[in-house]
């Protein structure tokens, strides 16, 4: 295979794959476009027999200079596509240099309790459907796309979420309420979010939220809401356990996060109200 054929034919065929078939945002699509042109346009490649030999140490040199976190999201954008080619084209590659980068966690920024509720008061069936579901369940925008109407039973709903792994999550009688009035409105078929007999895809999904919030001139993701609805149940006194199986993290270390952000919350207001605090 020549060096034009592995830049240019797999690459779009990746990109293709990512946004028709996983959903991604073209936004997302764009950033990984960028990011694996320029990869393969400087670093080295060849073949091995009946494997490739990829050496991005080029690569890690040329974009040595950005932040920690745009280097991890760029390396993570290559190993996704070795992985495709891996699994959808059947090559065997070996990849040289692809250390990870120790990224600082952040803290998630939950959208305030108020603008959802605004967000809810003023929309269609179908948007407020949308939101009570990230929101309410904690769902991933990838979980909402493929909801089945079979898996809705009148109080639970089973969520398939990654790696096939399932959860039962409880409806409450406002949202079994909305799924209701949606289902009589709409009529779906076989998924619950559909369009010409076919399940809307995660990015269809993402649009609709977008533009829902951003009428009331909020900038909103589904990750935001789900964020949400793990940081607004930890400040009301859940308990961390649970909130970790009902967003089906696979380790309760990935929902310790919201905890810190609960931390620093409560350190916010004892600066506000302390009297020492105010001299």
């Amino acid at each position: 295979m020549s060096r034009p054929e592995f830049t240019n034919e797999l690459i779009d065929s990746f990109l293709d794959y990512i946004l028709n078939v996983r959903g991604y945002s073209e936004t997302s699509v764009l950033t990984y476009e960028i990011a694996l042109k320029k990869a393969f346009e400087v670093s080295e490649f060849y073949e091995d027999g009946e494997r490739w030999i990829v050496d991005i140490t080029p690569y890690r040199i040329e974009i040595a200079s950005n932040n920690k976190k745009t280097i991890a999201k760029k390396l993570s954008a290559v190993r996704s596509f070795v992985s495709y080619l891996e699994k959808q084209r059947e090559m065997t590659i070996k990849l040289i240099a692809d250390e990870p980068v120790k990224v600082p966690q952040t803290l998630p920024k939950p959208i305030e309790e108020r603008y959802i509720l605004e967000v809810l008061d003023d929309s269609s069936i179908e948007e407020r459907l949308i939101v009570l579901l990230l929101y309410g369940l904690g769902l991933r925008i990838s979980e909402l796309s493929s909801i089945k109407l079979e898996l809705l039973r009148e109080e639970w709903i089973e969520i398939r979420g990654k790696g096939d792994k399932t959860r039962q999550l409880p409806i409450l009688p406002a949202l079994q309420k909305s799924i209701t009035l949606y289902r009589e409105v709409h009529s779906p078929k076989t998924y619950l979010f559909e369009k010409k007999g076919v399940a809307m895809s995660a990015s269809q999904l993402r649009y609709i939220l977008t533009k829902c919030f951003k009428s009331k001139g909020i900038k909103a993701t589904p990750h935001q809401l789900r964020h949400s609805f793990a940081t607004h149940l930890l400040n009301n006194g859940a308990r961390i356990s649970d909130i970790s199986e009902l967003l089906g993290h696979s380790s309760m270390a990935t929902t310790q996060i919201y905890t810190k952000l609960a931390e620093s919350k409560k350190l916010k207001e004892y600066q506000e109200s302390h009297p020492l605090m105010k001299s």
